[in-house]
């Protein structure tokens, strides 16, 4: 489960940020490509927040939908995984949205 790892690492990050200050609340973009699962991460911040500032802060996570642009035509399409097909036929498709993972926000009290 590389989503411990993941964890441990925006714990530490945001920890870092804070500077001892208690964080209220730290949001999360994670793209439905990315291969991080959502539910994983909440599961392990509470354990990897604990005695941190963070053990009392709020784990707010956004879903961001995969998008795809066709290399032929040009069109954007929504992914479910990362390659698909264009309407007009085309499988050269460039990921655009849905991979990422990355820290938005925190909210330090």
């Amino acid at each position: 489960m590389h989503e411990l790892g993941i964890t441990r690492n925006i714990v530490a990050i945001v920890s870092e940020h804070a500077a001892g200050r208690p964080v209220k609340r730290v949001t999360l973009d994670i793209g439905k490509l990315s291969s991080v699962m959502p539910d994983a991460i909440r599961f392990c911040f509470d354990v990897c927040s604990k005695d941190t500032p963070l053990e009392m802060a709020e784990l707010e996570i956004h879903e961001v939908p995969g998008r795809g642009r066709c290399e032929q035509c040009g069109a954007e399409i929504e992914l479910d995984q990362p390659f698909g097909q264009c309407h007009c036929g085309c499988r050269r498709i460039t990921c655009i949205a849905g991979a990422e993972m990355k820290i938005r926000e925190m909210e330090i009290l």
